[in-house]
């Protein structure tokens, strides 16, 4: 259809259109072909170019037929001649009377005036284009990083309003997705992938005691928080680790409240979603270190976990977890005193 439309104009006016859109799609194209060392693209404007040359070439010859005509080289050159060859005999010219001059030619557009008026107008168009993107406001194609979704209006189990003034899944997501955690991870420049909370309850529980968790991931690490609030203190959940074989526990303090830190493999499987229904079986996934930080000072009960893991199994130091510890945690709403 463009193409239709543009065979419609006169060749003036079409003629140095294109030869204007020629170059300077083929000059920019090249330009971004040099810069972005790709050969496709320096092939395509190559192709523009050679187009372009053509369409200067062929304006230059009509240029230079309509400055020197040939009557040879024209149907109306050929017939023009002709007549001028036949002569009418003078009686004849007598009888009839004088010969009637030629008609009046009608005064044909001036061509360098269509020509130049296409050239400004169209040039005027393609340097608005090339100009465009370096004056207009670029859009801004940065990654964002995740936002965690409004769990307000969501339902919560029964354990929660049992519990006094447990935080929700929604409350710690926003607590834990700071600005600045991926440079408390020492990962600056990282945005989040992703950022989730929920309002679940602790496994083997019997859905009696809540335990809200969130999660965010990054790139390179993935870092969950929870809290549990059951009668397990920092002390008997370090004795629980000790007991079952857990060797790298260290007893530490955070914000003025005991923690423990400890290491414990992720669980990886695989849900299969096609006709079969079934999923893999339960693997072991990578190492993970955990900071377990009491819910109060007093260590009356309940407990928070900080929990850092990678794919590829790297872990930080424990001072990253003991940062976002500090920092996190006095960002959660405080359990209410009993």
């Amino acid at each position: 259809m463009l193409g239709f439309l543009v065979r419609l104009l006169p060749f003036w006016v079409r003629e140095p259109l294109l030869i204007v859109v020629g170059s300077v799609f083929g000059v920019r194209i090249m330009y971004l072909a040099a810069r972005d060392h790709d050969r496709v693209a320096a092939g395509i404007g190559a192709v523009f170019l050679v187009f372009t040359a053509v369409r200067v070439h062929t304006v230059i010859r009509a240029l230079r037929a309509r400055r020197n005509p040939s009557p040879s080289a024209s149907p109306d050159g050929a017939a023009v001649g002709a007549a001028a060859q036949t002569r009418i005999p003078a009686p004849a010219q007598a009888a009839t009377g004088p010969r009637p001059g030629p008609a009046p030619a009608e005064k044909e557009p001036n061509a360098w005036g269509q020509a130049i008026a296409a050239v400004a107008v169209f040039g005027a168009l393609g340097a608005a284009l090339w100009v465009a993107p370096h004056v207009m406001p670029s859009e801004d194609k940065t990654p964002q990083p995740a936002s965690c979704l409004d769990g307000e209006h969501e339902e919560l189990p029964k354990a929660y309003k049992k519990t006094p003034k447990p935080v929700t899944g929604d409350e710690l997501c926003k607590a834990l997705n700071r600005p600045d955690l991926a440079e408390l991870l020492g990962t600056p420049g990282e945005n989040a992938t992703t950022a989730s909370g929920s309002s679940s309850t602790a496994p083997l529980t019997d859905g009696k005691v809540a335990q809200p968790e969130a999660e965010v991931k990054f790139d390179t690490y993935t870092v969950n928080v929870s809290a549990t609030y059951n009668e397990l203190t920092t002390g008997q959940y370090e004795k629980l680790m000790k007991t079952g074989g857990e060797q790298a526990v260290e007893t530490v303090a955070v914000l003025g409240r005991p923690a423990v830190f400890s290491s414990d493999h992720t669980m990886r499987f695989e849900i299969d979603l096609g006709s079969g229904g079934s999923g893999g079986p339960v693997e072991q996934g990578p190492l993970a270190r955990t900071l377990t930080v009491a819910l109060d000072r007093d260590d009356r009960g309940g407990y928070y976990d900080i929990t850092v893991w990678s794919e590829s199994g790297a872990l930080p130091d424990d001072s990253v977890l003991l940062g976002i510890a500090e920092k996190v945690l006095p960002t959660i709403p405080e359990r209410a005193a009993r």
